[in-house]
């Protein structure tokens, strides 16, 4: 959805953005947590239905975390469900919570929002948020996901802020 009102926003710099990185920090830790149960609660369903082989381990747990195959699932499940979590909020409404606290918003340049395959190629790109460091020594205040992505981060007015255009509205 293209939002030209917020076109002509100021990009945002290294600190706010830090901000922002540290609010949602706290949420995707929530996440990586719920998505974990499910994972597990999946895992031991599986293997108490014998669909799973527990491959000699007595714990489920133990099964989980000692079997190469089954450890690299469950960590792409979580890594999957903590990106989508960033690539929703970014391609819905261009901001996380924390993002929405510290009134940013990551968009492209004329104020359209990200599309999901874009949003996810900015969490590729942020390389876990180093990318973000980028911000110090280029000039136009992009990181290396913006430049990568042809997006960038704005500092958002209070008023552009507001509920109502949460969604792009």
């Amino acid at each position: 959805m293209l939002n030209a009102e917020h076109a002509n926003f100021p990009r945002a710099g290294f600190f706010r953005r830090l901000g922002a990185i540290i609010y949602d920090l706290l949420l995707a830790v929530a996440v990586y947590m719920f998505a974990g149960a499910i994972g597990f609660g999946i895992f031991f369903g599986l293997t108490t239905t014998g669909l799973v082989s527990m491959n000699g381990f007595e714990h489920v747990s133990d099964a989980l975390n000692g079997t190469p195959i089954y450890h690299g699932i469950y960590q792409l499940w979580l890594a999957l469900c903590v990106g989508t979590f960033y690539a929703l909020f970014w391609s819905k409404g261009g901001q996380t919570l924390g993002m929405r606290a510290w009134r940013l918003k990551v968009q492209h340049p004329n104020g359209q929002n990200l599309s999901l395959i874009t949003a996810y190629a900015r969490i590729v790109w942020s390389l876990l948020g180093i990318g973000n460091l980028w911000v110090l020594i280029n000039d136009d205040k992009l990181a290396l996901q913006d430049m990568m992505t042809r997006s960038e981060v704005v500092v958002l007015s209070k008023e552009a802020n507001q509920m109502r255009n949460w969604h792009g509205a």
